[in-house]
């Protein structure tokens, strides 16, 4: 038995947290090892508290170069303090974001590249990726009118974007899924909520049969 990374990804608005909150449970069901779910940027203290720079709703000067060295300083955190640990002791490790967040919305959105922001994560998490990734898929506008609409103008830097920048983001994130077809399987967002949550749950329990049993 050994440990098992799994990391959820998607679009502002694309209901991936909702999603991954509904899974755990479902998860937690089947599962014949610990779960721990932790989220990016933070899922440690110090992680946590680059978190509250980053997204800070005020901190319109910061430099996209700053802001994609702040994400894989965090994650690097994350990884040392949360991921690794939880890997050696054999648990099951759910992140909300990894390091395809930092390649789709630095390296696509801010037009950093997605080819210099890989390379600053690669430094950052020295070989650690996930095992498999979930990537929730929708359109920058569902998404985006998903967020006005359920956040009522409480919005973080990255959400308050304009389209362009959204429609940068989805497009790197299918470059994305499109180069690793092994580790990252989309999931459709556009569904039903209940739909979206199943079709999650049913490629993770076929993709780890000895780890997740299918249930009733």
């Amino acid at each position: 038995m050994s440990g098992l990374f799994i990391s959820f990804e998607g679009p502002d608005g694309a209901g991936k947290t909702t999603a991954l909150n509904a899974l755990v449970p479902l998860l937690k069901q089947r599962a014949n090892q610990d779960i721990v779910l932790s989220r990016e940027p933070g899922g440690s203290e110090i992680a946590e508290q680059i978190r509250k720079i980053i997204l800070a709703i005020h901190d319109e000067k910061m430099d996209d170069r700053t802001e994609a060295l702040l994400y894989a300083a965090a994650r690097r955190q994350h990884v040392v303090d949360v991921i690794r640990p939880s890997l050696a002791d054999n648990k099951i490790l759910l992140s909300d974001r990894f390091v395809d967040s930092s390649i789709a919305y630095q390296g696509g959105g801010r037009e950093i590249g997605t080819k210099e922001v890989a390379e600053i994560n690669d430094f950052a998490i020295n070989g650690t990726l996930p095992d498999l990734t979930i990537y929730f898929d929708i359109s920058p506008e569902v998404g985006l009118s998903r967020i006005r609409k359920d956040h009522e103008g409480e919005m973080d830097r990255l959400e308050k974007e304009a389209l362009s920048f959204h429609k940068r983001v989805h497009s790197a994130y299918l470059d994305l899924v499109d180069a690793n077809p092994d580790r990252i399987k989309s999931i459709n967002a556009n569904q039903a909520p209940e739909k979206v949550v199943d079709d999650a749950l049913n490629v993770i329990i076929n993709r780890f049969p000895n780890v997740f049993n299918k249930g009733e």
